[in-house]
């Protein structure tokens, strides 16, 4: 039985080395050191951090910021919760990070940015970059500096030739998706005025919306994150000069504003949105979600008539933006969360496709003005070229 399970996740670490042979590669972290004495620290007081590929050939120039994406913590328990993992500090995070789907660096898996400088930004403050609050509680030694990383890493990353950018996009996946729709006018005001600059985010298009009981849970949740990390002044004026902070940290009520071209992909039946913000545990006391959070193709009809109407709710959230010749979007009908970063669902022979392009053709096409991409994907189930998400219930188990 032991000879069986070695061989088992031996067989398994071969494919993964295989896999990543073709489709992946290790970058090694860079650490902002000199970030501490400007109070730019994560949680735990550790420096920030980075991994960048260097560009190469016609990219030379051009830089791709990727934010890592990992939820928020919304007051000190869930922050301490975080302080001691690479979420929180960055002694924790590995020395080595994997580079594969828009991070790439082979034209047949990237080819529209594979010899670009290819920069992940690791996640480490717990409030999608927007936190800075001065004092730090000497009992649990918390630091709130979110807003003063995002701006030491820029520095950083602008004196290794990103001053020099003719081409630069901030993208994201999760809460670093929504990091590059609150960044990315700022962001862009780091660039020169020449440099060509747009923002790009995957699965960071959080809506206001009730849960299954009826109540304001996200809205609550995100009130909480602002307050104590003191997001307020950091975020859009335009937005909290008319409505409450918290407010502002949902793209539907700030991103209008924005001046820079933003592309947005993201399931319409986000699979972490509808895990926790739709049907959070604490609305799902006798656990009937539990199943169908984990696969789709467990839901019940009911639970499924309520998916489709936070499909209609994310859709008005959308259209509320407005029309824009410049925004891009990408809402496929699959149950998935971040499509950006692997590479199956980047770009592959088999990768989910509306009007028959692949996520990475559209932002290609999009970015270079060869084509504009705005499509919306049919309701669920009808797409067939889906990677829909199916969760081990032993890594999940709140869910």
């Amino acid at each position: 039985m032991v000879d069986g399970r070695v061989k088992q996740w031996f067989c398994t670490l071969l494919v993964f080395l295989i896999l990543l042979k073709t489709e992946g590669f290790f970058v090694d972290i860079t650490y902002v050191q000199n970030a501490v004495a400007k109070g730019a620290v994560c949680l735990d007081g550790s420096p920030p951090a980075y991994h960048l590929d260097r560009g190469f050939g016609a990219g030379i120039n051009n830089w791709l910021v990727h934010i890592e994406g990992g939820g928020w913590c919304n007051n000190v328990t869930t922050c301490l919760a975080r302080k001691n993992t690479r979420l929180g500090s960055s002694k924790q995070m590995v020395k080595q990070l994997a580079f594969s789907g828009l991070l790439s660096n082979k034209a047949q898996f990237n080819p529209d940015f594979y010899n670009w400088n290819r920069v992940k930004v690791r996640y480490c403050d717990g409030s999608s970059f927007t936190g800075d609050v001065e004092a730090v509680n000497p009992a649990t030694k918390l630091h709130f500096r979110g807003a003063r990383v995002f701006l030491a890493v820029m520095e950083d990353l602008l004196a290794k030739g990103m001053k020099n950018a003719e081409n630069a996009v901030l993208s994201g996946c999760s809460a670093g998706g929504l990091t590059s729709i609150l960044h990315c006018d700022s962001f862009r005001a780091l660039l020169p005025i020449g440099t060509k600059v747009k923002c790009f985010a995957d699965a960071g298009f959080f809506i206001n919306a009730k849960d299954v009981s009826g109540a304001q849970h996200i809205e609550a949740f995100y009130s909480e994150v602002v307050a104590t990390h003191g997001s307020a002044k950091n975020l859009a004026q335009t937005c909290t000069s008319r409505l409450k902070p918290s407010l502002c940290f949902f793209p539907q009520y700030m991103a209008q504003q924005i001046r820079t071209p933003l592309f947005i992909v993201n399931a319409a039946y986000d699979s972490w949105q509808i895990k926790n913000i739709l049907a959070p545990g604490v609305a799902d006391p006798h656990g009937t979600w539990h199943s169908c959070k984990l696969d789709i193709t467990q839901c019940s009809n009911g639970q499924l008539q309520i998916m489709q109407a936070f499909r209609e709710e994310f859709l008005s959230a959308v259209s509320g933006l407005g029309p824009s010749l410049s925004r891009g979007l990408f809402i496929n009908g699959c149950y998935a969360h971040c499509q950006t970063e692997m590479q199956e669902t980047w770009l592959r022979s088999d990768s989910p496709v509306l009007n028959n392009k692949t996520i990475a053709k559209a932002v290609g096409d999009w970015f270079y003005d060869r084509s504009p991409f705005q499509k919306i994907d049919c309701p669920y189930p009808c797409d067939k070229t889906c990677h829909n998400r199916v969760f081990d219930p032993q890594e999940n188990p709140m869910v």
